[in-house]
C-alpha cells in the first residue's frame, strides 16, 4: 500500500471541483490543501455519519493532537496513487448526474455524512493508550509519539476498507434510472468506475495488511470486510440499497445489523492493534469491547437524534425505536407503518408516548458505560482520557 507524505485532494475530488464548490461554497484552496495549521477548519466533522456539533469538533481535534496524526484525510491518500489518476480525470462526465459516487467523493472532503474518519483515530489513540505489551523489547526508535508504525498502518487500512465500502455501496440499479438521474450511459460509466475504484482501494487495503506480516489481523480484519458485504443482504436494505423493515425484525436484528454493517470493522480493528503490539487475549478483548460498545452507541444516538430533533426526513424504517415499536407493538407498527403515504409526525409521537425512545436513550447510556468499562485495564493517560471524552461525546450528540 502507498503512503503519500503530503494531504493533498485526491485527484478523484480534484477532477469535479468546480461542481463541489458551487454546491458547498468551499473556496479551491481549502480543496486542495490541508496543512498542520489548516486542517483543524477544513476537515469535516461528523462521527461515523454524524453532524458537526462543536464538543465533538473539539474532541476530536484535541485526539489527533494526542496521536500526532491529523487522521481526517487517512483514506484519502490512497486515492493519490498512479493507478486511480485516470479514474479521477474522467469524474467529470459525472458532474449534473445524480450519480452516489459523486457525492461520495466530496463527503470525503466536506462535512458530509461520512466525512470524519474516527475509525482510524480510535485505533491510534487505543493504541497508544495500551502501548507495547508488559515485556516486550522495544527501543524509542520502534515507536512514533507511542503508536507502532504496523499500527499506524492498520488505523489507514482501517479507514481504505471503510471507504472502500462506501464506494462499492454507491453503485445504482441501472434498471430504476429516471431521465432526471442523468444519461444512462455516464450513469453505467459511474458504476464502473465505482466498482473499480472500490476494488482498488480493497486490493491496497489487502497489501497493506500482508506487508503488516501477521496472519491473524489479516484474518480478523478479512472477516470485518466479510461482515460488511453480509449486511447487503440481511433483509434491511432493498434493491436499491435502501434501508428497509422486514416483516419480522427484532431489536437483536437491529443489533446483528448494526455489527455487520460498522461494528465489526472497528471492534477488529481494535483487537487487531493490540494483536500488533504482542497484548494479551484479555487485552485484545476489552479492545475489541471498546469498538464494538462504541458502533453501538454512534447508531443509536443517531437514530435519535433524528427522531428527537424532529428531522422527519432523516428518519430511517430501520431506526432502533421504529424497531422496537414493531417489536413491541406489532399492531400499532402495523397501521403506522404501512400506510400509503407515511405520517412521520404521527409515527414519532408514538415513538414519544410509547417510552421507546426513553428506552433507547437508556440502552445508549448502558453501551456508553460497556465501552468506557472496556478501558478499565488501561493506565491513564491522555489518549486514555481522549477515548472516553470520544464515547462521551457521542451519547450527546
Amino acid at each position: 500500500m502507498r503512503s503519500q507524505t503530503n494531504l493533498l485532494v485526491p485527484l478523484m475530488v480534484r477532477s469535479c471541483m468546480r461542481e463541489s464548490q458551487r454546491l458547498s461554497g468551499c473556496t479551491s484552496k481549502q480543496l486542495l490543501t490541508v496543512s498542520d495549521k489548516n486542517y483543524d477548519s477544513v476537515r469535516p466533522m461528523g462521527i461515523l455519519g454524524f453532524s458537526k456539533p462543536s464538543e465533538w469538533n473539539k474532541v476530536v481535534s484535541d485526539a489527533e493532537r494526542i496521536v500526532g496524526y491529523p487522521t481526517s484525510f487517512l483514506s484519502l491518500r490512497c486515492l493519490l496513487s498512479d493507478e486511480l489518476s485516470n479514474v479521477a480525470l474522467q469524474m467529470r462526465k459525472l458532474v449534473g448526474t445524480r450519480h452516489p459516487l459523486l457525492q461520495t467523493a466530496k463527503d470525503m472532503i466536506h462535512d458530509g455524512k461520512h466525512g470524519l474518519q474516527t475509525r482510524g483515530l480510535i485505533v491510534l489513540l487505543l493504541s497508544k493508550a495500551a502501548g507495547p505489551a508488559p515485556g516486550m523489547d522495544v527501543t524509542e526508535h520502534d515507536m512514533v509519539s507511542g503508536i507502532f508504525p504496523s499500527q499506524r498502518s492498520l488505523a489507514e487500512i482501517t479507514e481504505i476498507v471503510h471507504t472502500a465500502n462506501l464506494i462499492h455501496k454507491g453503485v445504482v440499479n441501472m434498471a430504476d434510472l429516471m431521465p432526471a438521474d442523468g444519461a444512462p450511459g455516464d450513469m453505467e460509466f459511474g458504476n464502473k468506475m465505482a466498482v473499480l475504484s472500490g476494488d482498488f482501494l480493497l486490493a491496497s487495503a489487502c497489501t497493506g495488511l500482508a506487508d503488516l506480516g501477521n496472519t491473524e489481523v489479516v484474518e480478523l480484519i478479512a472477516g470485518a470486510i466479510g461482515d460488511l458485504m453480509e449486511a447487503e443482504f440481511t433483509g434491511f436494505t432493498d434493491k436499491h440499497g435502501n434501508p428497509t423493515l422486514p416483516a419480522s425484525v427484532t431489536f437483536s436484528d437491529w443489533l446483528r445489523q448494526i455489527y455487520l454493517q460498522s461494528g465489526s470493522l472497528l471492534a477488529r480493528s481494535c483487537q487487531a492493534a493490540m494483536k500488533l503490539a504482542s497484548h494479551s487475549t484479555e487485552a485484545q478483548h476489552d479492545a475489541y469491547n471498546y469498538g464494538l460498545n462504541t458502533a453501538y452507541v454512534q447508531q443509536l444516538s443517531d437514530d435519535l437524534a433524528a427522531i428527537t430533533k424532529g428531522e422527519y426526513s432523516d428518519i430511517r424504517m430501520t431506526a432502533a425505536p421504529i424497531i422496537m415499536l414493531q417489536e413491541e407493538k406489532p399492531d400499532t407498527a402495523q397501521a403506522l407503518l404501512h400506510q400509503d403515504k407515511l405520517n412521520m409526525k404521527q409515527i414519532v409521537s408514538e415513538l414519544h408516548s410509547s417510552g421507546l425512545v426513553v428506552e433507547c436513550r437508556k440502552l445508549c447510556d448502558d453501551y456508553s458505560t460497556k465501552a468506557v468499562s472496556a478501558l478499565t485495564s488501561l493506565r491513564p493517560s491522555d489518549a486514555k482520557t481522549a477515548l472516553i471524552n470520544m464515547v462521551h461525546a457521542i451519547r450527546r450528540i
